[in-house]
């Protein structure tokens, strides 16, 4: 298995390309944290009243745009194990160790935000699971920190940081994907926002959290790969 992702992303670089990467790492995740606090009080409350009130959600084809994520999600344990069996019996080519790559970070990036989704509670836009309290129908606006119960699960969009993940890893290791991989996370973004499943900052922080897993999940791989050379 030999992976060649992202120059800045292969260990042995010298410490100027290192030092630059984290640099640009810091500074976009402060500026997402940053939009993600002003759509919080400036944003969301509003976005989410104007979808409710123009009927938005009630185009059927919003809703089609957010299947993808879990259906995904649902299939990549079974190319993982593909891909294990290729790994065992000799040496997988790139592309599918790519390919297991965004299985594994779409895995990881749900499940982290499950965990970060307990912390915050975050209330709903509207109703729509288990009667859930909502912005719209109980004005019903925060978090209820600390729970286990997904009728507080807004914050942050699992379908956003399921395919940001691949996504990011994608831009790296096929720059000239890259087109299609942020067309991917705004196809999803419109449908989540457009059906008013999510608030903005939701949406913002769920694609903060998947690009980082897809970037780190890529880094570690390559860590490995130079590992075995």
């Amino acid at each position: 298995m030999k992976l060649n992702p992202h120059a800045n992303l292969e260990p042995g670089n010298n410490i100027r390309d290192r030092t630059q990467t984290r640099f640009v790492l810091i500074w976009l995740i402060l500026f997402t944290l940053t939009g993600i606090v002003l759509c919080y009080y400036y944003v969301d409350r509003a976005f989410a009243r104007y979808i409710y009130d123009h009927a938005i959600s009630s185009f059927t084809v919003l809703k089609w745009l957010t299947y993808p994520p879990p259906v995904i999600q649902t299939w990549s344990p079974l190319l993982l194990i593909i891909w294990v069996f290729r790994l065992v019996s000799g040496k997988p080519r790139q592309w599918e160790t790519i390919l297991a790559s965004c299985c594994i970070s779409m895995i990881l990036a749900d499940q982290f935000r499950e965990s970060i989704s307990y912390i915050f509670g975050r209330y709903w836009p509207e109703t729509w699971i288990d009667n859930n309290p909502s912005f719209i129908r109980d004005g019903a606006y925060g978090f209820h920190w600390f729970t286990t119960s997904h009728i507080y699960g807004s914050f942050p969009s699992g379908h956003a940081a399921r395919m940001a993940a691949p996504a990011v890893i994608t831009c790296l290791m096929y720059p000239r994907w890259t087109w299609l991989a942020i067309l991917t996370m705004v196809v999803t973004a419109i449908g989540l926002l457009g059906m008013n499943y999510h608030f903005v900052s939701d949406v913002v922080a769920g694609t903060l959290l998947g690009g980082m897993v897809g970037y780190f999940t890529l880094k570690c791989l390559a860590i490995m790969s130079a590992t075995q050379k």
